[in-house]
């Protein structure tokens, strides 16, 4: 198996970015922006050589969104954003979608209405400017997140609509928020007895070394067009870039030679790069071929990663992977395992400094939640719904239901009728993951205030993801705060372990890597294990 020149390493350890198109940058906003001081541009009075440059600008932030540079969504053509599709209507139709795009992402502090666009476009193409406002704004593209006033100032999107949202996660908060400046009432019913779902900031520590560590979603992965970039930039939460300087240490704590780790990660990469070129000459693979056993056939078909340390090496990156996927590769499908890729968001991985809970307290700002609400039955029809909470009834026109797929698995709300046997099949192919954490707080930084992240390999391949990768949190913490990642099977088996034990282990882990460098690791003032299965 060829192996590429080592100048061709890729920046930094990350999710791994295969996608080929240009990603979006926010820096690229800055002349859009200085354009934007004193009043709106006319795009109609520009020069044809600033309407090309604005054009592709405006293009490759489309492009960041999953918009395709020359054709239409799916969505956008059962919409009938347009009359014919292809030819010049739809060109057309594409530079006013992406200008709206772009307009918005350069202020997304306020409500972006339908004249301002009409300022800026000439009036030849108002009626391509409807179409793709109205496409963008109800299908949440634009005018999102924790804008003010909740109702939009669109006398049009007046509604006397009612919606009950079951589940106050990101999902539920972020869908009640968009409902309410469409002019909807909207009430959340929420089981547990804070909002959030699986983002979950705790107070962690002692008076004087508290810290602010996220035991659920902690990592904004992509900053570029991220919805969570834009809520933080409207609520104006500084964010830390997650340093590209990852070292790694092999389990007895000695570091990765650099040289070996190098060839390692090309050849990691090079390997998923050999699935999916033998993936498009087989046509695909069977259902229940696993992205594991591909992977694995194949290294021993290059003969790659053969010693101890290589294997170990390895795995640390399929550990990687699998917390990428939050799933074993022995569950990953090997032909659908990286099905969203086009849908990527570019750019540096983020800390939000004071955690994710900002977001969501955002979110819940102006929003009627019901907490405690565990939603056994939802009856639904053409009069409207019924959601049932032990003798409660909630009535309304519609209703949205945003729990975890684990919950409907478990078949714990039922629906009166029975969902459609496409929706049934659906919940019942479809798998989801886990990742778990122990979450650390240090009366100091033992680890260097200059490293955010560092990760020790495994000496057995079915605990690889055992303590595999470390996040410092310090920088927006508040405190010394080290999170130890779980990922894969040993996250699985992490559910029924005894905490104690973790500790003992994790501590292990950390005095085997730093006490050889005279660094002495204390003991932690508080340590959480999260239990994300259950």
């Amino acid at each position: 198996m060829d192996t590429p020149e080592r100048d061709s390493l890729p920046r930094k350890r990350s999710l791994r970015k295969k996608f080929g198109a240009r990603n979006y940058d926010e820096n690229l906003m800055d002349e859009l922006i200085e354009k934007h001081l004193g009043g709106a541009f006319k795009k109609k009075k520009q020069t044809k050589e600033d309407l090309e440059k604005e054009t592709e600008t405006e293009a490759m932030i489309a492009i960041s969104l999953g918009f395709p540079i020359d054709a239409l969504l799916e969505e956008e053509i059962r919409a009938g954003v347009v009359r014919q599709l292809g030819g010049k209507e739809q060109n057309d139709y594409i530079v006013v979608r992406n200008h709206i795009l772009a307009r918005w992402r350069s202020n997304v502090e306020v409500w972006l209405s339908k004249g301002q666009i009409k300022e800026t476009v000439s009036n030849e193409y108002e009626h391509l400017i409807s179409a793709a406002y109205d496409f963008l704004l109800y299908n949440g593209y634009i005018n999102f997140g924790v804008l003010l006033p909740l109702t939009s100032p669109m006398p049009e999107l007046t509604n006397e609509g009612s919606v009950i949202i079951v589940g106050a996660g990101l999902a539920g908060l972020s869908a009640a928020k968009q409902l309410m400046s469409f002019g909807f009432k909207v009430i959340v019913l929420e089981g547990r007895n804070r909002p959030g779902g699986r983002v979950y900031t705790q107070k962690m520590g002692k008076k004087g070394q508290f810290a602010a560590v996220d035991l659920g979603g902690s990592v904004i992965t992509g900053i570029h067009a991220n919805p969570l970039g834009v809520l933080a930039r409207q609520l104006s939460i500084p964010l830390h870039k997650v340093r590209d300087n990852c070292p790694l240490y092999k389990p007895d704590g000695a570091p990765v030679d650099k040289g070996i780790d190098s060839n390692i990660e090309l050849i990691h990469n090079k390997l998923l790069d050999k699935v999916m070129e033998l993936r498009k000459i087989m046509g695909g693979f069977a259902n229940d071929i696993s992205l594991g056993s591909v992977l694995e056939r194949l290294r021993q078909l290059y003969g790659v990663a053969r010693s101890t340390e290589e294997r170990q090496l390895l795995d640390w990156h399929l550990a990687n992977l699998e917390y990428a996927n939050a799933g074993c590769l022995s569950d990953l499908s090997a032909t659908f395992w990286d099905q969203d890729d086009p849908y990527e968001m570019g750019g540096d991985h983020c800390f939000l400094a004071g955690g994710n809970w900002r977001l969501i307290k955002a979110l819940c700002e102006g929003v009627p939640i019901f907490y405690g609400k565990t939603v056994n039955t939802i009856r639904y029809g053409h009069d409207g719904i019924a959601v049932i909470v032990g003798e409660q009834v909630f009535e309304a026109d519609m209703v949205l239901c945003t729990v975890p797929l684990g919950v409907l698995k478990k078949r714990t709300i039922r629906f009166e009728p029975e969902l459609p046997g496409r929706k049934l099949a659906a919940i019942e192919r479809m798998g989801f993951g886990l990742l778990n954490k122990v979450a650390m707080v240090f009366p100091h930084v033992f680890w260097g205030e200059d490293l955010d992240t560092f990760g020790c390999l495994s000496e057995h391949s079915n605990k690889r993801g055992e303590f595999f990768l470390f996040y410092g949190n310090h920088t927006v913490s508040g405190g010394a705060a080290l999170i130890a990642l779980v990922a894969g099977e040993a996250a699985q088996m992490f559910e029924n372990s005894d905490p104690s034990m973790l500790l003992h282990r994790v501590l292990s882990v950390l005095r085997g890597i730093y006490n050889p460098k005279g660094v002495d690791v204390p003991d932690p003032i508080q340590t959480i294990c999260t239990r994300w299965g259950w």
